[in-house]
């Protein structure tokens, strides 16, 4: 096993109270495989990412249980400057602002090649030659005349296309890609997202993707974990959850998709808004909002995962309903 997540639980100290953002999440991925964690804004994605990359912003985010192991090592017990070696170099991660996360002052070539100077001790000159094999490498035209331009030089889907690049510079093991072709349009996104998968069959790495959009993993994913105010509520293969979602919340989703066939009819979407973490409601977090509620789902304890079949798992009391058994 690559990486295995285990009752994970990440809490934010604000002035008005404990949000916590994330509640128990569990996942695993393996070599070669693709994890889409989905989910709406707010549901808990991007901080579990940065709790396993090890870069949550602490204070005023604190991980209070759980485990992230990595090969079988616990990373949440290592040291800092060992946990930092590992980071980059066996882990990496690829943010959803490229234009935010590149340095506005730094050629894209002195960015990328950092990563050689620090982690392989290169030289100046060796590592802008690795530099633009990597830019090559993620298809930038004319590498070698761009690679001393800066980042607002570069469109959108470039930026994006370079900070793959820096990902996977040192070949790690697990790339984390949260919301990569955010901003991007339709045609850029399909472009980087082929990009993505034909680097991670090359080197054969782990990916965890994070996003909101289910559209975007339908051909990419090997499995789906989907998460609802900071908790895991469907895990299972991805095309199980395209054909059977066993949770109301992943067939909302679903639902939501524009489709080609339904042109011209009304837009389906889910009601009402995710809960407020500082008060989130009793029993199961998604039943004001659920079609199919019943009143045990509006007390404590909460649905725990049930396992509906091999590989999956529903947090939700009703799940034969949903999927239709």
């Amino acid at each position: 096993m690559l990486l295995d997540v285990q009752d994970l639980h990440v809490d934010f100290r604000t002035r008005d109270g404990v949000v916590n953002a994330v509640n128990g999440a569990g996942f695993s991925v393996d070599e070669g495989e693709t994890l889409a964690v989905l989910g709406e804004s707010g549901s808990g994605k991007s901080v579990t990412a940065q709790a396993v990359m090890g870069i949550l912003d602490t204070p005023p985010g604190r991980i209070t249980h759980g485990r992230v192991l990595f090969r079988g090592r616990d990373l949440l017990t290592l040291g800092r400057e060992e946990r930092r070696r590992i980071r980059g170099e066996r882990m990496a991660m690829i943010f959803q602002d490229a234009l935010s996360s590149l340095n506005p002052v730094l050629s894209v070539g002195y960015q990328l090649g950092e990563m050689f100077r620090v982690h392989r001790d290169a030289s100046r000159k060796e590592a802008k030659a690795r530099a633009v094999e990597l830019m090559d490498r993620v298809r930038i035209p004319a590498a070698r005349e761009r690679v001393n331009d800066y980042p607002h030089q570069f469109s959108g889907g470039m930026r994006q296309r370079i900070m793959i690049a820096m990902a996977l510079a040192l070949e790690p093991e697990l790339v984390i890609a949260d919301e990569p072709t955010t901003a991007l349009d339709v045609t850029v996104q399909a472009q980087v997202m082929d990009l993505l998968a034909e680097l991670q069959r090359e080197y054969r790495m782990g990916l965890i993707l994070i996003t909101h959009d289910l559209g975007v993993v339908a051909d990419v994913a090997d499995k789906i974990a989907v998460m609802y105010a900071g908790r895991i509520v469907e895990h299972a293969p991805v095309h199980d959850v395209y054909k059977r979602p066993a949770h109301p919340y992943t067939k909302g989703l679903l639902e939501s998709i524009p489709r080609l066939d339904h042109k011209g009819g009304e837009l389906l979407a889910i009601k009402g808004l995710p809960p407020n973490l500082l008060h989130v409601p009793a029993g199961c977090p998604f039943h004001p909002r659920c079609p199919q509620v019943r009143e045990v789902c509006r007390h404590d304890p909460r649905p725990p995962l049930y396992e509906v079949g091999e590989g999956r798992s529903s947090a939700c009391h009703f799940w034969k309903e949903t999927i239709g058994e």
